[in-house]
């Protein structure tokens, strides 16, 4: 709610049509009215990637809406009721002084946990970059990522402007997705994002406490991130029943996995043994002159991780790629009305 109340008062581009709501009175009539039905339901607080539900996804029907506001007004929180944007997400992630920002590639998350897009919501189940100066992804145009980085910079103007010219020093974390109208601003965060990070970290040159002085002392520069230019594919392993019912306290295995790629997660050491404790297990990271490249060798390098647990085996495939830029197209796809003809109008694409 704070985040959407700066924008829309700092006229930072991209704010979707929204209404923060305490309890019940008036929702339904939002969201059938102002909202045509089209909606997003948003917990008012950190619920680790898991508070958001969409309309025909998730939610099925208003009733349906109707009882996951009231379970987050039981939390002491407040709803945001959204307009559904319909397009490809992606992240994109700015090292920020309070004045300047110097901004890394954009990086595609899967938020779904099952193969093909499917299942509940989770914290993020992995993630890609593509190779190249910009790091474009397929379904991106130039004019996607200028449009982005600008918001990330209008943002950074008004969180300044809104703490009396005290600026925001640190990652500026914007999720974006790319519709038929431009682009729309998910939200925000004030931190690195996982698993995305991995992905950035992993391709970083410049010395990370070299960039960490510019944010501090505010003399930060584009020219200071220097990025290599591959492409880079994370997958994380997560525990059976994970995210709803996920198993806890199991034993994994992660002696096989090259430790340069491995990064553990929610696991502990009890009586010797590494044990999963519920949420994401372990991260794998690979870097790749192509996606498939990169995908190839971090699905070869999880699968070494016995126990337990379970991955998703199509993050950063063909198939999963070439279904984004089909998706995108789609989404693109603008019929326009030929009037004057001798045969009437007519509609075509």
């Amino acid at each position: 709610e704070y985040c959407r109340g700066v924008m829309r008062d700092r006229m930072v581009p991209g704010i979707p049509k929204y209404k923060a709501y305490r309890s019940t009175e008036g929702l339904k009539e939002y969201i059938e009215g102002d909202l045509g039905g089209e909606y997003v339901v948003k917990a008012d607080g950190l619920c680790g990637g898991k508070g958001v539900k969409v309309s025909g996804e998730h939610l099925k029907s208003v009733e349906e809406a109707m009882t996951f506001c009231e379970e987050i007004f039981a939390k002491g929180e407040a709803a945001v009721l959204e307009e559904k944007f319909v397009g490809e997400e992606f992240s994109l992630m700015s090292w920020c002084d309070g004045d300047t920002l110097a901004h890394m590639p954009p990086v595609q998350d899967h938020k779904r946990a099952w193969v093909g897009d499917t299942g509940p919501n989770t914290g993020g189940m992995g993630s890609y970059t593509c190779p190249g100066k910009d790091g474009l992804l397929p379904f991106m145009t130039q004019k996607d990522l200028e449009a982005a980085q600008g918001i990330n910079v209008a943002m950074a103007k008004a969180l300044k402007d809104e703490n009396g010219g005290k600026g925001f020093k640190g990652v500026l974390y914007g999720a974006y997705i790319c519709t038929k109208r431009g682009v729309g601003c998910i939200e925000f965060n004030a931190r690195f994002g996982d698993p995305e990070s991995l992905n950035l970290l992993a391709l970083l040159k410049s010395d990370i406490v070299t960039l960490m002085e510019g944010v501090c002392k505010g003399t930060l520069t584009q020219e200071m991130v220097q990025m290599a230019p591959l492409a880079s594919v994370v997958k994380y392993a997560v525990p059976f029943g994970y995210p709803d019912n996920p198993q806890k306290n199991a034993e994994i295995d992660v002696s096989a996995v090259d430790p340069e790629s491995l990064f553990l997660a929610s696991v502990d050491v009890v009586e010797g043994k590494l044990v999963e404790l519920g949420s994401r297990t372990a991260a794998v990271v690979k870097t790749g002159k192509t996606v498939a490249a990169a995908e190839a060798a971090c699905e070869e390098e999880i699968r070494k991780i016995t126990g337990p647990v379970f991955h998703r085996p199509d993050i950063g495939t063909s198939a999963v790629l070439d279904k984004r830029v089909s998706h995108m197209q789609q989404v693109r796809k603008v019929r326009v009305g030929i009037v004057g003809s001798t045969r009437g109008s007519s509609l075509q694409p």
